[in-house]
């Protein structure tokens, strides 16, 4: 049973932007904290941004602090992440993921996606 599904990865040249989709079964979705978190080749996986189930809060990670911008729509059952301001840095698989509580910590995240590819390339 497919419960979170990414889309909209691809490749894209330094400087611009892409939208993340995450469209999550309504099981998984209500009164559900949502994540973004991004893994590197070789590396473990890092927070990117959260929501809170109303959408009043949200966090981010430093390195896409002003350049990324995550949003709901509970109607939908959908979480968005606007990337701009795209940098080499930036390529790695990105997933959502549904959270326990607002939190920056992967533990705290119960259900996963399979991630959609990002690359940042010239």
């Amino acid at each position: 049973q497919v419960q979170l599904v990414e889309s909209g990865g691809g490749l894209v040249q330094p400087g611009g932007s892409l939208i993340l989709s995450c469209a999550a079964s309504v099981f998984t979705w209500n009164n559900a904290a949502m994540g973004w978190f991004l893994q590197a080749p070789g590396k473990e996986r890092e927070f990117v941004s959260c929501i809170t189930w109303s959408g009043g809060s949200t966090y981010y990670a430093n390195s896409v602090k002003g350049r990324f911008t995550i949003s709901r729509d509970n109607a939908k059952n959908t979480v968005v992440l606007q990337m701009n301001s795209l940098q080499p840095e930036d390529t790695a698989v990105y997933y959502c993921a549904r959270g326990t509580v607002f939190s920056d910590r992967p533990e705290h995240y119960t259900v996963w996606g399979q991630g959609t590819q990002v690359t940042v390339s010239s």
